[in-house]
C-alpha cells in the first residue's frame, strides 16, 4: 500500500469524526474572511464618517484569529491523542516518524486547507449580508454590494497558513516525544479518573462556592456608595475577577463532585443505569475538565456579559437622547432659535418652543449627599444649573424651598440624597440656605447646563440669586430654548432643515439634535455591539464544538461499558436517558453558570450603559442559551449511534 493510499484510506475512516472539526473550521475561515473583507469594502469607504473604528475591527480581528487559533490546536490535540495508536501501530510495522509525521501532515494539509477554500467561498458569499447587517444595525444608509477583497483574501491565507504551521509543529514534537509504548498509553491516559473523594478535595469544593458567592456579594455592593477612592475601586475589581475564577475552578474541581456524592450517599450508594450513566460519569471526570470548563465558562460570561452591556446601550438610545434633550431640538441663542423656527414656518413644519433662563451658582451639597469620599461627587462646592418653578409650569415651591431634576440613573444608583436637609446656594455675597425636599426624575433643560441635577426653586428666590451672581460662573449659555415637532412623522425633515443653517459659533451658537444624538449613538454602540456580536458567536461555536470533541472522545472510551449494559438486558432508549442527563450536566452547568457570572457583572453597572436591563439581557441569555443548546443536542445523537454500535 503506498502512501498516498494510506493518507486517502484514513481521510475516509476518520471523516466521521472529522465531519464537525472541518463544520468549525470552514465556519471559523468564513467569519473572518468576511469580518476581514469589511475593512477593505468600498462601501464603507463611501461612508466614511458615519462609520468610525477600524482600529477597533482589527483589534477584533486579532482576537478572532486567537480564539481560532486555539480552538484548532485544542481540536488537533483531541484528534491526534484519539489516534495515537494508530501511530504506534505505524511505528511497530517499521516506519520512521519523519513518514508518519508527513502521512498526518498531509491529512492535515487536505483537511485544512480544502476548508479553508470552502469557508473563503462561504464568507465572500454571506459578506453582502453581514455589511447589510452592521448597516442596518448602525443606522447607516450606503448601499451594499457583493465585494471580493484580495487584500482580505491574502490576510486570511497567510493567518491560516500560520496557524497550520504551528498545528504542524505541535504535532512534530508530540510524535517525536512520544515512545511507541506511550503511544498505547496516551488515550487511555488523557483523563484523570478519581473514585474517592478526599477531604482534602471536598473542602476545595466547598471554598469554590464560597469564593463565587464573595465574588457576587463583592460585585452587588460595587457601586452602593462603599468605596471612597480610584484605588479602592480598583482592589475591589480585581477581588471580584480573582474570587469569581478561582471560585469556578474549585467549583468544577471539587464542587459537583462534592454535591454528587452526597446525592448517591442519600441512595446508599444504589444508582439506577441513568445516573450510573449520568452521574457517576460526571464525577469522575469532571475533576480532569475542571480547567477547560472554567475558561470555557468565563469567556462565556464575558461574551454575553459585553454583548448585554452594548445591547443595553442600544437599546436604551431614545431613553437617553430623551433624558439629555428634553426637547427635539435645543438652542442657546436665540437669534439661532428664530432663524430655525423661521426655516420650520417656510416648510410648513408646525412646532412648539419653550424657553427658560438659566443661571449656574456653587452649591455645597455635604449635607444634602450621603457618599464616601470623593469618587462619585467632588468634595467642597459643586457647580449647578438653578431654574425658576414658573418656568417649568408644573412645579410650585415655597421661597425657602429646592427640587432636584433630572439626576441621572447612574448619579442616583452611586449617591443618595437625604430629604429636608440644607443646600448652600454661594452667592457672591453671602450665602443662601435652602432646604432640599427631593427628585424628580423629569429633564426640563438640556444636560450640556450642568452634569449635575438641575435645581428648582421658588420664581421669587430666582429673582433673588439674579442681583447677586458671580459673572465667572456663567458662561456664553444662559438661555434654555427647547423647540418641539408637532408632527413626528416631520422630525427628519425639520433635522434637515437645522443642518441647511449656517451658524456662527463665534456668537455662541450651541444647539442640539435628539436625533442626531440617537442616531450618533447608535452608530457607536452598533458597530462595539456588531463586533462583540461576531466574536461572541465565534466563541460559542468553538467552545461548543470542544465541548462536542470531549463528548465523542469520552464516547469511545465508555463504549465497551455500554456493551457490557446492552448484554445485560439494557434498551439502547436506556442508555440514551442517562446520557441526556449527562449531557445536560456537561453542557448544562458551564452555561447556567456562566449565565450567573454574567447577570452578577451587569447588575453591578449596568446602569452606566442604558435606561434598560431585563429586555435586551434577557434577549442576550436566551439567543446564546439555544445556539449553545444545539451543541449538546448534537453529542446526544452522536452517542445514541455511538450505543446502536455498541452491540
Amino acid at each position: 500500500m503506498s502512501i498516498n493510499h494510506l493518507i486517502l484510506q484514513n481521510l475516509k475512516a476518520n471523516i466521521k469524526h472529522y465531519y464537525l472539526y472541518v463544520f468549525a473550521l470552514i465556519f471559523s475561515v468564513a467569519l473572518y474572511f468576511a469580518f476581514v473583507t469589511l475593512q477593505f469594502d468600498p462601501a464603507l469607504d463611501a461612508a466614511e464618517g458615519t462609520i468610525k473604528g477600524a482600529a477597533s475591527m482589527r483589534a477584533a480581528s486579532v482576537l478572532l484569529i486567537a480564539i481560532v487559533t486555539i480552538f484548532n490546536l485544542y481540536a488537533n490535540n483531541i484528534f491526534v491523542k484519539r489516534r495515537s495508536k494508530e501511530i504506534g501501530l505505524l511505528q511497530l510495522i517499521g516506519m520512521t516518524k519523519a513518514r508518519i509525521f508527513r502521512i498526518l501532515s498531509t491529512e492535515n494539509f487536505i483537511l485544512y486547507f480544502g476548508s479553508l477554500v470552502v469557508g473563503t467561498f462561504i464568507g465572500f458569499s454571506v459578506s453582502k449580508l453581514i455589511l447589510m447587517v452592521l448597516f442596518q444595525i448602525t443606522g447607516v444608509k450606503a448601499h451594499a454590494s457583493l465585494h471580493f477583497s484580495a487584500q482580505a483574501f491574502l490576510q486570511t491565507i497567510v493567518v491560516f497558513t500560520a496557524v497550520y504551521l504551528f498545528i504542524l509543529l505541535v504535532n512534530y514534537l508530540f510524535i517525536r516525544r512520544q515512545s511507541i509504548l506511550s503511544l498505547f498509553r496516551v488515550a487511555t491516559s488523557t483523563e484523570a479518573k478519581v473514585k474517592r473523594m478526599s477531604k482534602s478535595e471536598a473542602s476545595l469544593g466547598f471554598l469554590g462556592v464560597c469564593l463565587i458567592i464573595m465574588g457576587y456579594y463583592v460585585s452587588s455592593r460595587l457601586f452602593a456608595g462603599n468605596i471612597a477612592s480610584v484605588a479602592g475601586l480598583f482592589s475591589n475589581m480585581i477581588i471580584i475577577l480573582a474570587s469569581v475564577i478561582i471560585g469556578t475552578y474549585l467549583f468544577y474541581k471539587g464542587s459537583v463532585r462534592l454535591i454528587l456524592n452526597v446525592i448517591r450517599k442519600k441512595n446508599n450508594g444504589y444508582l439506577n443505569v441513568q445516573e450510573v450513566l449520568s452521574l457517576a460519569s460526571i464525577m469522575y471526570r469532571m475533576k480532569s475538565n475542571a480547567l477547560l470548563l472554567m475558561v470555557i465558562t468565563t469567556v462565556s460570561a464575558l461574551a454575553i456579559g459585553l454583548l448585554s452591556l452594548s445591547y443595553i446601550t442600544y437599546y436604551s438610545t431614545e431613553k437617553t437622547a430623551e433624558k439629555n434633550i428634553p426637547a427635539h431640538f435645543a438652542m442657546t441663542n436665540q437669534q439661532d432659535a428664530e432663524r430655525f423656527t423661521k426655516a420650520l414656518d417656510a416648510g410648513g413644519i408646525a412646532h412648539r418652543e419653550t424657553m427658560i433662563d438659566v443661571i449656574q451658582i456653587n452649591a455645597d451639597l455635604s449635607q444634602v449627599v450621603d457618599t464616601k469620599g470623593d469618587l462619585f461627587m467632588g468634595k467642597g462646592a459643586q457647580r449647578m444649573a438653578i431654574i425658576s418653578d414658573k418656568q417649568t409650569g408644573v412645579i410650585d415651591l415655597a421661597a425657602d424651598q429646592t427640587l432636584f431634576t433630572g439626576a441621572n440613573d447612574e448619579l442616583l444608583k452611586l449617591v443618595t440624597f437625604k430629604k429636608n436637609s440644607q443646600i448652600q446656594l454661594q452667592l457672591l455675597h453671602g450665602v443662601l440656605p435652602l432646604t432640599y425636599i427631593g427628585n424628580e426624575e423629569r429633564t426640563y433643560i438640556a444636560r450640556r447646563f450642568s452634569n449635575l441635577p438641575v435645581a428648582v426653586v421658588d420664581d421669587s428666590t430666582f429673582q433673588k440669586l439674579k442681583q447677586d451672581l458671580d459673572p465667572a460662573l456663567q458662561g456664553k449659555s444662559s438661555l434654555y430654548i427647547g423647540i418641539d415637532i408637532v408632527n413626528k412623522d416631520d422630525l427628519e425633515k425639520a433635522n434637515q432643515r437645522l443642518h441647511a443653517i449656517e451658524f456662527d459659533e463665534n456668537e455662541g451658537t450651541a444647539y442640539d439634535s435628539r436625533l442626531d444624538m440617537v442616531s450618533a449613538s447608535r452608530n457607536r454602540m452598533g458597530l462595539i455591539m456588531f463586533i462583540v456580536a461576531f466574536l461572541g458567536l465565534t466563541f460559542l461555536i468553538t467552545s461548543g464544538c470542544i465541548l462536542y470533541f470531549k463528548q465523542m472522545d469520552e464516547s469511545e472510551d465508555e463504549k465497551a461499558s455500554y456493551t457490557v449494559l446492552r448484554k445485560l438486558g439494557f434498551t439502547p432508549n436506556d442508555l440514551l436517558q442517562g446520557i441526556k442527563r449527562k449531557q445536560l450536566f456537561n453542557f448544562g452547568i458551564p452555561l447556567i453558570i456562566g449565565l450567573i457570572h454574567s447577570y452578577f457583572a451587569i447588575q453591578s453597572g449596568w446602569f452606566f450603559f442604558g435606561t434598560e436591563l431585563w429586555t435586551p439581557m434577557l434577549i442576550v441569555m436566551i439567543l446564546y442559551t439555544i445556539l449553545y443548546s444545539v451543541f449538546g443536542i448534537l453529542s446526544v445523537q452522536h452517542y445514541k449511534k455511538v450505543i446502536e454500535r455498541a452491540l
